[in-house]
């Protein structure tokens, strides 16, 4: 794994949340801030299209990233199958994603009062009235989108996958 190599998986664009507090005192009243989360395990085209489109509804997009503490109370045992620090350095590598920060709950709710979103973006397999931190975004008189999942796309298939076929 690289982070046995030594390999330098740091991004300027992963921050802790006090580093985003400090960013956000900067940004503009003009400029949308568009909050999604999840676990991106293992990313695939139904991630990238996800974020991409998430992106489209504002100016800056946030990620809330599942620690792996937080992946490991959700999914189970044997997830997360990639390290916190690798899932965040690949996505930080996506030009449509601006930040990402970690949190360890099971639900990004204190995040999102930390980085106040003006969009709050899931996927389509979350109702609106399901989305966690709906309150505090509307509240603040912002909206909340549940958009369309790419279909045939999950990491749950990828890994069932693999799986099955013993890829290696």
């Amino acid at each position: 794994m690289p982070e046995k190599l030594n390999i330098d998986l740091n991004s300027p664009k992963i921050l802790s949340v006090d580093e985003f507090e400090k960013i956000r005192s900067n940004i503009g009243a003009d400029q949308k801030i568009v909050f999604t989360n999840g676990c991106f395990d293992i990313l695939h085209a139904g991630h990238v299209d996800l974020l991409a489109r998430a992106k489209e509804q504002g100016d800056i997009l946030v990620l809330g990233l599942n620690s792996d503490q937080s992946v490991h109370s959700i999914k189970g045992e044997k997830r997360p199958v990639i390290s916190q620090q690798q899932r965040a350095f690949v996505l930080a590598g996506l030009a449509s994603l601006d930040f990402v920060i970690f949190f360890d709950e099971d639900t990004p709710y204190e995040l999102i009062k930390k980085v106040q979103p003006d969009v709050l973006v899931k996927g389509g397999d979350w109702t609106v009235d399901n989305i966690v931190g709906r309150d505090i975004v509307e509240g603040r008189g912002g909206v909340v989108l549940s958009l369309p999942l790419l279909p045939g796309y999950s990491t749950t298939s990828v890994i069932r996958f693999i799986r099955e076929n013993e890829v290696e």
